[in-house]
């Protein structure tokens, strides 16, 4: 029988606190322990009825507090439950749809498991699985996991979920973008359907939804934010009217200033082709993208995140459930195609409450799509025609530009291994600010030099050798 349709609450601010919603003492302290202490209006509304047992859909945009909204009632019900671990059966489950966002969420709740003398184990792909089956041989209560890999586990037969007490479905729209609905479904018929399931989504797509009537008893949903996206009032949204020969120049001008800034490429090629590029005019930029190997990606994205590498240029693999703190800038180098991308490329900065910019690059070729995306994403961007040394670069990204003389070699830049020749090892560590360091006020970036030619700007357009790369991946692996 289909579950009846789901009550839906909506949120207002809280200010309660972790304790009076329900959680136990212990994660109240380790909580306390990480600065936490006041819950986010997601939290605030799904605690209740997740510590209860009920099954649970959040909605709410990235960055709005829902780890901590799915992992404090999961903890707390397997500590109350009691249930001994076992080798190869996880007694709670966590999907989530990248490497990435899977080692995010392991790296939030094991504290708080440790707290509660609970043990947690990751499982993804592009790393080796021998590990992995010792994690879980060893016996584990929350498996954080992205779906593929899982699978594979289940099938060789180094894990069982017929033990599963909870399920979490995190950023499951993502999931359905990505084409895993269909291992997810595999996965989920073979939990227990009396379990708990806590699904976490921005949007409700006819995927999603799906999921929801299948797998989901009668749940209560709950609104962080409104069901839209687009309300995205603590950015400010730029849209740069450029010349295709000078994308580089301005993109220089704008990363070269102070903070963490984000450049979203369409292609794994434009990325790591960016990246040389941005490292070549004095920006150590990294790149991340699905064809780096797992030790590099989660080297790049570690030090982009602590601050040693301030530039990180990525595809949409870091649009979605990738928390960095204090990105003050979203560059769209390669304008997005739809406006769900728009809208999760964006969302990386002005996160909880804090502000950003986002800002576009667009050419002549460009312009009507771009118009298309920002009215579908339901913002009015500010468009400016410029040319590289405009005063705008300066007040959409304050401060003094500084670059670094380029190495004689090759840069230190954690990249995709080459096929056929083997390439040999460089020195130095990603992120590790070249020497040399030169500033300048503003105006033309020092080092850009040829940085606005059409070669030199190509980004994810076109190969150096002028054919076109990265269509036939469809997009799968980001």
């Amino acid at each position: 029988m289909a579950p009846r349709r789901p009550r839906t609450t909506a949120s207002a601010g809280s200010t309660t606190t972790f304790a009076d919603l329900g959680v136990p003492a212990r994660l109240v302290e380790a909580l306390a322990a990480a600065g936490v202490t006041i819950p986010f209006p997601i939290q605030a509304a799904t605690l209740p009825d997740a510590l209860a047992g009920r099954d649970v859909l959040g909605r709410g945009r990235t960055g709005s507090g829902k780890t901590y909204a799915f992992a404090l009632p999961l903890l707390t019900r397997l500590a109350a439950s009691g249930s001994p671990r076992r080798a190869g059966r996880p007694r709670a489950l966590i999907l989530a749809p990248t490497r990435e966002l899977v080692s995010q969420i392991e790296a939030a709740i094991a504290p708080l498991a440790r707290a509660l003398s609970l043990r947690t184990c990751t499982v993804f792909g592009g790393v080796r699985p021998g590990p992995q089956v010792a994690g879980l041989r060893a016996g584990v209560d929350v498996l954080v996991a992205c779906p593929g890999r899982l699978a594979d586990h289940l099938r060789s037969g180094h894990a069982r979920l017929d033990t599963v007490e909870i399920t979490v479905l995190d950023e499951a729209d993502h999931m359905a973008d990505l084409g895993f609905l269909p291992v997810v479904r595999e996965l989920l018929d073979q939990t227990p359907r009396s379990g708990q399931r806590l699904l976490f989504s921005a949007t409700l797509d006819a995927g999603v939804d799906v999921l929801v009537r299948r797998f989901l008893t009668n749940p209560v949903t709950h609104h962080a934010d409104a069901p839209s996206l687009s309300r995205m009032v603590t950015m400010s949204h730029h849209v740069l009217h450029v010349n295709h020969d000078d994308r580089l120049a301005v993109l220089v001008d704008l990363v070269a200033a102070p903070g963490r800034t984000l450049v979203f490429t369409r292609t794994k090629h434009g990325a790591k082709a960016l990246t040389r590029r941005l490292v070549a005019a004095g920006v150590p930029a990294l790149e991340l993208h699905g064809n780096l190997a797992q030790a590099a990606r989660t080297r790049n994205l570690h030090a982009f995140a602590s601050g040693s590498a301030t530039t990180l240029v990525a595809t949409d693999i870091a649009a979605r459930g990738i928390h960095v703190d204090d990105v003050a800038l979203v560059v769209h180098a390669d304008p997005p195609v739809e406006h769900k991308a728009y809208l999760h490329r964006s969302g990386r900065t002005a996160r909880a409450g804090a502000t950003g910019t986002v800002v576009t690059l667009m050419t002549d070729q460009q312009v009507g799509d771009v118009r298309k995306v920002a009215r579908a994403a339901g913002i009015e961007p500010t468009t400016t025609r410029l040319r590289p040394g405009d005063p705008l670069l300066a007040r959409l990204a304050p401060g003094e530009r500084t670059f670094v003389t380029p190495p004689a070699k090759a840069p230190a830049v954690a990249s995709a291994p080459s096929r056929g020749r083997r390439r040999p090892r460089q020195g130095g560590k990603p992120g590790v600010a070249m020497p040399h360091v030169a500033t300048s006020a503003g105006g033309r970036p020092r080092g850009a030099g040829s940085a606005g030619s059409a070669t030199a700007a190509g980004f994810s357009a076109r190969t150096p050798a002028g054919g076109r790369r990265g269509a036939r991946n469809g997009g799968r692996r980001r």
